[in-house]
């Protein structure tokens, strides 16, 4: 079946829609970046994993990083390569099969490191270990997402580190942007070099972990690539790696939804949709991050913060079809009266959703589909009860 992207007005039913040209686009760009700045920039799986477009992603990246025992198989089995692996803590039970999995381990403590090193050495002889860093300095506005707000559980700050490393710590890993620009990793660097740079000497690689929103339309590339090449200049002997999750999928392709019926309350109006923000846009109440949604205009921002419209029309929340009462996203004004059956369209839905989806209420999930290059939809996954069913097994 073939769409049309503006309107897909031939979706019926919720769905995810992966748009190939866009994602190629952002491929594209991100190799360009990796290969001027001569760094590894590679997929990570927290912020998407639909293993089905492997295939398309392995025309340009050839590895990706993992944060579970999950992710760390599926890059092995399904993307076909060794992963990259950190997580918050290993246990004793799954250890072993990761280190198995992984290229590279990064430990998240030292307390950690003492416990798993030898082990993980010993499962897998040529595994990369390192430790990741706190550099006690992000710009990150929300601290539902900074990794470097005081107490943080993440990483090891530089007192923490004695004058020589611990045997076999091969690298650094450190994360602490958030769909950030150049100029905050500029920023950031400078505190990471201050704090860090007098064991670089003792390592190998250093991952400057993700956030890296490089194909958003405002973010300075050729500023990266310069930052990247003077780090270079000043630290030949290093292998650089970043991992970002949504600049690979930003602004590939929304999700599509239908109004299933129409009432008001106290002068609201509320258009009921096929999908949940609780459960299909979880990050819509937990951020809260709010999607563009297509043709609609928001009276009220995320914060709650409200707007003057009392003299516009055709205004609407827009609720989800779980029994949760929040389920449900701010003010839209539309150029129509709405009408059961038209589609929603929420915009940049493929990055962190499609991972982070669940299955409260039993409510029907929506399809996946790649929408092709030439038009054509190929629907990749659709949900049914057994679905729901075998997650309460």
């Amino acid at each position: 079946m073939k769409i049309d992207v503006t309107t897909f007005k031939e979706i019926h039913r919720p769905m995810y829609i992966l748009e190939e040209a866009k994602l190629r686009k952002n491929l594209d760009l991100i190799t360009r970046a990796a290969q001027e700045a001569n760094v590894e920039i590679i997929l990570a799986f927290k912020a998407f994993a639909l293993w089905k477009t492997f295939p398309i992603f392995r025309e340009y990246i050839h590895s990706v990083t993992a944060s579970s025992l999950g992710e760390a198989r599926l890059g092995r089995e399904e993307f076909g390569a060794p992963v990259h692996t950190y997580s918050p803590a290993y246990t004793d039970y799954e250890i072993d099969t990761i280190a198995k999995c992984s290229s590279h381990l990064t430990f998240n403590s030292l307390s950690q490191m003492e416990r798993y090193a030898a082990r993980t050495k010993k499962v897998n002889p040529d595994i990369s270990l390192g430790l990741r860093i706190n550099p006690e300095y992000s710009e990150i506005a929300n601290i539902l997402y900074d990794p470097c707000a005081p107490g943080s559980r993440f990483g090891i700050r530089a007192d923490r580190l004695s004058e020589q490393l611990p045997a076999g710590i091969d690298g650094f890993h450190c994360h602490c942007h958030c769909e950030n620009g150049a100029d905050v990793f500029q920023r950031t660097l400078g505190h990471i070099e201050q704090k860090f740079a007098k064991w670089f000497g003792q390592i190998k690689w250093i991952n400057f972990g993700g956030g890296h929103l490089m194909t958003h339309k405002d973010y300075d590339i050729d500023l990266l690539i310069k930052i990247l090449s003077d780090f270079h200049k000043r630290y030949p002997h290093l292998h650089i790696i970043l991992e970002p999750g949504s600049a690979f999928l930003w602004q590939t392709g929304p999700l599509v939804s239908q109004i299933v019926d129409i009432v008001e309350d106290k002068g609201i109006r509320t258009a009921i949709l096929n999908v949940s923000f609780a459960c299909h846009m979880p990050d819509c109440l937990e951020g809260p991050y709010w999607p563009a949604v297509r043709n609609a205009q928001t009276f009220e921002s995320a914060d709650g913060t409200p707007v003057q419209k009392e003299k516009i029309k055709n205004i609407y929340r827009l609720g989800g079809n779980s029994c949760l009462s929040g389920d449900f996203m701010g003010y839209w004004s539309f150029d129509h009266e709405l009408q059961i059956g038209e589609n929603i369209i929420f915009e940049d839905m493929i990055h962190y959703t499609t991972v982070k989806t669940n299955m409260f209420n039993g409510v029907t999930h929506p399809s996946i589909a790649l929408a092709h290059i030439d038009g054509e939809l190929e629907i990749l996954r659709e949900y049914n009860y057994e679905d729901y069913k075998n997650r309460m097994d």
